[in-house]
């Protein structure tokens, strides 16, 4: 009485050939490229920069760790560096917690 009648409508015509199968593989695709450019090439450029400025440490640069400590390093070693933080205290630290060279003179 109050509910009408509900009618099917037709459905649309699937899309055929190969254009249908370039418009549905269009999307992912631009999805990809944008994901590559946006997230993953800054993060491997990121990787890079860092492992230039590990590799460039020498022994008097002026360096931040990650805890913020400021220092000059003293000695060098493969895996560790013994960062001076004052006269007479030395701290050592691994490499890979050392986030910024500083310019000379930065720190006294």
């Amino acid at each position: 009485m109050f509910i009408s009648d509900a009618f099917a409508q037709a459905a649309a015509p699937a899309a055929s050939g190969p254009a249908g199968l370039l418009n549905s593989m269009l999307l992912p695709i631009v999805m990809i490229v944008v994901l590559y450019f946006v997230m993953i090439r800054p993060q491997m450029k990121r990787q890079k920069e860092t492992k230039a400025m590990m590799d460039s440490l020498a022994k008097g640069d002026e360096v931040v760790t990650q805890g913020g400590v400021i220092g000059k390093i003293s000695k060098l070693g493969e895996t560790f560096a013994t960062v001076e933080v004052a006269n007479g205290v030395e701290l050592q630290v691994q490499r890979s917690a050392i986030v910024q060279v500083l310019p000379k003179g930065s720190y006294k």
